[in-house]
């Protein structure tokens, strides 16, 4: 693998193909003292909650130390650079930062490409209801308005919500996440408000002239443990939860069968705000699952908590390597998912772009980070070769960082950070990536 990969480029993609890399603001900017606390900030001043204990107050400094980052974008030869907006620092009346960053990434080359919502909910707002109130995605829509009053005359291409899938499972429905509440399938009211916040916010994106809008949703294959009916009923189930329940009302404009009448509101007409029109759709893709039927047992998997009442259960899938995160490394996966997507939402599937893709690994020399980045990009070029309008990819992420409920203890970065002096390290893959940027240009 090593010796192929010095010598055999990847794929050439086509002309226009978006090049980047994504970080989040509250995993990497710090300053936590100069914004307004989100639900975060609350989440990790309980005991307990991440497992070194640390907190984000100071994470990468980037809202400091931005334009040494900038720098390191430009090195690395990136198109774009996914970041995303602090809401909380927002309300607080700083988006002077963003200008700031903005600023630099143009002066830089670097197309800005914000995410509107990256799970740092302000705690302000958490406490009014949070994204169990309708509210909350009418106050979305008011702040991404402000945002893009700001910012628009240089950022062209925007993104309303990462990965709302996660956010409402891990944060609200298992509590191993922000805001750590456990209601089981009595979140899904969360799954709603997040879809209609990105409705809402694309109308407000488009009010003030925005012409490239997506989103960033979290996908991936879900295959069944064995061909029993227990375990594929379990595998489809969970396939409803984590990839329909988020893209067939954006794309589709209408939920899963059986779904829709379990939503606040009134939902024929928020589907209609829902499924405005996308100029893309940003998928984030790590790794599939393989679900079976559940063992009534609790379990933990991937660093998440699985309680025995869920009706399935996540296992491992053998005979593959993982990232020292525990997850499975199966690169033909990510084909198998476009491809899969083409065909179930045919014309309705916009241009995709891939807008995270990476993996935890320790140490400088991370070769095993090549191996992951080369194998997933051949794979993407493989779903472009089958015929799948893919327009971008983003590596996840550009800095090691704060990893939310793991604190500190994994690293997805292609440069390093010694969080105590703050030193920045490009490591092997980040020299890897530049040079494999190089050959495509």
């Amino acid at each position: 693998m090593i010796a192929r990969m010095a010598t055999d480029p990847i794929p050439q993609f086509p002309d226009g193909f978006l090049w980047g890399v994504s970080t989040s603001a509250h995993q990497i900017e710090g300053a936590a003292d100069q914004r307004e606390p989100s639900v975060w900030d609350a989440f990790t001043a309980e005991p307990g909650r991440v497992k070194d204990g640390s907190t984000a107050a100071v994470a990468c400094d980037h809202y400091h130390r931005y334009p040494q980052d900038v720098a390191l974008l430009r090195e690395l030869g990136v198109d774009a650079y996914r970041f995303s907006v602090s809401w909380p620092r927002v309300r607080s009346g700083d988006l002077d930062f963003y200008d700031r960053l903005v600023d630099e990434l143009c002066a830089a080359g670097v197309r800005p490409v914000p995410t509107l919502f990256h799970w740092d909910l302000p705690l302000a707002l958490e406490e009014a209801g949070g994204w169990l109130q309708r509210d909350t995605a009418s106050r979305f829509a008011e702040y991404a308005a402000v945002v893009a009053e700001r910012l628009g005359d240089r950022v062209k291409k925007w993104i309303t919500l990462n990965e709302p899938a996660e956010h409402t499972l891990l944060g609200h429905a298992l509590g191993t996440h922000a805001p750590g509440k456990r209601l089981v399938f009595d979140a899904l009211p969360v799954a709603h408000h997040q879809l209609l916040a990105h409705g809402l916010a694309v109308r407000a994106l488009r009010a003030a002239g925005a012409t490239d809008i997506g989103i960033a949703n979290s996908h991936g294959p879900t295959w069944p443990a064995s061909g029993e009916a227990a375990d594929v009923e379990a595998a489809d189930f969970y396939d409803l939860l984590l990839n329909r329940l988020f893209a067939d009302p954006l794309l589709l404009g209408e939920y899963p069968s059986g779904l829709g009448e379990l939503m606040p509101g009134d939902v024929e007409a928020d589907l209609k705000v829902i499924a405005e029109p996308l100029d893309w759709y940003g998928i984030n893709f790590y790794a599939p699952t393989r679900v079976g039927a559940p063992t009534g047992e609790d379990a933990e998997f991937g660093g998440v908590a699985i309680p025995a009442e869920l009706p399935f259960s996540v296992q491992e899938i053998e005979g593959v390597p993982v990232t020292d995160f525990g997850w499975p490394v199966v690169p033909e996966a990510l084909t198998e998912l476009l491809v899969g997507f083409g065909q179930r939402y045919g014309d309705r599937l916009p241009p995709v772009v891939i807008t995270e893709n990476g993996c935890s690994y320790p140490g400088l020399d991370d070769q095993q980070r090549i191996d992951y980045l080369d194998g997933h990009i051949r794979a993407l070029h493989r779903a472009v070769e089958s015929g799948i309008d893919v327009r971008g990819y983003f590596v996840w992420s550009l800095l090691d960082n704060f990893e939310w409920a793991e604190g500190f203890a994994r690293r997805f970065g292609l440069v390093h950070v010694d969080f105590a002096t703050q030193e920045r390290t490009p490591k092997a893959s980040y020299r890897w990536l530049r040079d494999a940027l190089r050959g495509q240009r």
